[in-house]
Formats: structure tokens, sequence, C-alpha cells
């Protein structure tokens, strides 16, 4: 049986935003790294993607910052990272660890 994951914590609309949107940047630079295995082509779309992917989070930031969400509260969308398998995600865009180690 699938452990059940911890809620979410209690985000704003906003703070949830950049939450998913970081984490669209983050599995699209996960395809492109060029230190994992695939193809050019699956790299290339992911690169072609991570434009309007990139300009999404920008605005996610621009709308936190315009309705006065002046800090992140990083312990927080912390959390909400880890219970997003953000840890597992960002892993994808480190370097893998070396075959002769």
């Amino acid at each position: 049986m699938v452990p059940e994951l911890p809620p979410l914590p209690a985000l704003t609309r906003a703070e949830a935003e950049l939450i998913d949107r970081y984490l669209d940047v983050v599995d699209l630079l996960g395809r492109i790294n060029p230190a994992r295995p695939g193809d050019t082509y699956r790299g290339l779309r992911a690169a072609q993607a991570l434009v309007s992917k990139a300009a999404e989070l920008r605005d996610a930031l621009a709308l936190m910052h315009q309705r006065g969400e002046s800090e992140v509260h990083a312990p927080t969308l912390a959390q909400a990272l880890r219970v997003l398998d953000g840890e597992r995600r960002a892993a994808r865009i480190t370097l893998p660890p070396d075959a002769d180690s």
C-alpha cells in the first residue's frame, strides 16, 4: 500500500502558481540536462517549451509582487515542493554520480 502524502501547506493562489510554474521549469531543465541520457530532439522540444514556462514563472512572481506578497516564505514553499516530489524532480538537473566512483 502506498503511503499517504502529507497535505500541501496553505498557500495563496499566487504561491501555488509560483510552485507549479517553478516545477514546470525544473522538469524541462531536467529533460535538457546534457549529462543525462536522451536524444537531442527531446532536449530541443524541452528548450523550446522552456521559453514560455520561464515567462509564466516570471508572471507568477510579478503577480505575487503586485499583490503585496513581497516575501517568499521559504519553509512553507519548501514543504509544498517536497509534497510535490520537488526533490526528485530537481535532482534531474544536477550531474549524475560519476560512474568511476
